[in-house]
């Protein structure tokens, strides 16, 4: 686990006076985890939804009937509509989300390791799509990396 990744991203939230909130699939909450380890964090984190579920994803956090049935939870489509949900849902600064397969079991269409992070912050929603390698704790770790990366990149780019 990298702290000071989250420990970055923490304080670039409070210099823009920002919050997030965080919509977790294939990582099970890791992510949130590591941002409220950081002492202080409930000044800026809001909450998480852990949304394995697909009905979690489209009851609580408004990705829509026609995205999970034309494209899948696995999917950038999926990754927006969660960020942008999330960040609805709790009257956040900023969004983030997770979806994917950490494994053991993929296929040709989502093959294990194929992650979408997806970030809202102003008036922007992106995903990034990423492969990774290893283990599902390996693949659930580089997951949460490369998010608090994306959010910090964000963060410290011009585009808020």
């Amino acid at each position: 686990m990298n702290s000071d990744l989250a420990t970055r991203a923490g304080n670039l939230l409070l210099q823009n006076n920002f919050t997030v909130a965080v919509a977790e699939s294939c990582t099970g909450g890791a992510l949130t985890d590591r941002l409220t380890d950081v002492a202080g964090s409930s000044r800026y984190v809001l909450g998480a939804v852990v949304s394995y579920a697909a009905a979690v994803k489209r009851d609580v956090l408004g990705v829509s009937a026609d995205t999970l049935k034309n494209f899948g939870a696995i999917s950038p489509q999926c990754a927006k509509e969660m960020a942008m949900g999330a960040r609805k849902l709790m009257h956040a600064s900023v969004g983030v989300s997770v979806t994917g397969n950490a494994g053991p079991v993929g296929d040709e269409d989502k093959p294990v390791g194929l992650i979408y992070i997806g970030l809202s912050v102003g008036g922007n929603t992106f995903v990034k799509e990423f492969h990774f390698a290893g283990s599902r704790r390996e693949i659930k770790e580089a997951t949460a990396d490369n998010a608090l990366n994306i959010l910090i990149d964000c963060l410290e780019g011009d585009n808020l």
